[in-house]
């Protein structure tokens, strides 16, 4: 791309927002900010996208549906329209956007390089995806495996108003929610991992601002394939051998979950007995770094075909 590339954060003032605005100063690119008086304006917000190379949307899904119609539109109209990054849920299991987890095939980011509209992935589905998906492509899971999902978060996942609650009451120590089994996240776990079962997610929440474990319990016994906990690793460890911020790390007895907190990093595990023929898969990040900014700035480096920031 010739010259600075412009970018604009639709709802820069949220958590994911902050996170990607700061975390901007690492590329070279121009950071375009709405007068917070104007923010709900569309006619102001349209001058913006217009005048943007790249417009991030940190929304809810319903207004970032209607952000992206609003370039849809001019683009139908053949005037100046921007790429876009959504941060919220709205588009990230529909086809005609990418789904931006660099890491999750070989193509996926010469896809997200390419792409008009690219989907940042949730937290947990980041570590999910990356634990299961491999499996299931080994042959090792299969698709109709019924998988459990457990995991954690820091409270920072939860947005300003759990912020505030944690801060300012000190919150509950640990929350189960979600137990509606119906959370927004499995959707897009159910089709990027490959699964053709909806598998039980119970998501939940610490007392600790940052971080996030994805654990998923496997009985080795009802795997698709003969396999040990060496065998799983040796999966993992292949897919990601070249990445700089997907890792497969060597299996302990007690695992912090905010140990990654304030880095893009994500780390995989699988903690096996064989001898009792279980395993379980972990996954480790930040839920503000890999698991939502961190990645929004990678896929953006991509897009604008930049060198990602390490």
């Amino acid at each position: 791309m010739d010259g600075q590339a412009t970018v604009f954060i639709d709802g820069e003032a949220g958590t994911t927002g902050l996170g990607i605005r700061q975390r901007l100063h690492a590329l070279p690119v121009a950071v375009r900010s709405i007068d917070p008086e104007r923010r709900k304006d569309a006619d102001a917000r349209r001058e913006m996208m217009e005048s943007a190379d790249l417009v991030v949307l940190c929304l809810p899904d319903a207004a970032s549906r209607e952000a992206a119609s609003m370039v849809a539109a001019m683009e139908a109209a053949g005037g100046p329209a921007p790429r876009l990054l959504d941060a919220s849920t709205a588009f990230r299991v529909d086809p005609d956007w990418a789904y931006g987890f660099p890491e999750m095939g070989a193509d996926q980011a010469a896809a997200i390089a390419t792409a008009r509209r690219v989907s940042n992935p949730g937290c947990y589905p980041t570590g999910a995806i990356a634990l299961l998906r491999p499996l299931v492509r080994a042959g090792l899971l299969a698709p109709d495996f019924p998988v459990t999902i457990n995991a954690v978060s820091g409270y920072s996942g939860g947005g300003r108003t759990m912020i505030e609650a944690h801060e300012r009451e000190g919150g509950p120590a640990f929350e189960l929610y979600g137990l509606g089994l119906d959370h927004k996240h499995v959707p897009e776990i159910t089709r990027y991992a490959g699964l053709s079962r909806t598998p039980l997610f119970v998501p939940s929440v610490g007392h600790f601002p940052q971080g996030m474990i994805v654990s998923i319990p496997l009985h080795l016994d009802m795997l698709a394939a003969p396999a040990t906990g060496a065998d799983l690793r040796a999966v993992l460890a292949d897919v990601y051998a070249g990445s700089d911020r997907v890792g497969v790390a060597e299996a302990g007895t007690t695992l912090d979950a905010d140990a990654l907190a304030g880095t893009d990093l994500m780390e995989l595990r699988v903690h096996a007995n064989d001898a009792r023929r279980q395993a379980v898969l972990t996954a480790r990040l930040d839920n503000l770094g890999k698991g939502a900014s961190g990645a929004a700035i990678q896929n953006i480096a991509l897009m604008l075909g930049l060198a990602s920031p390490a």
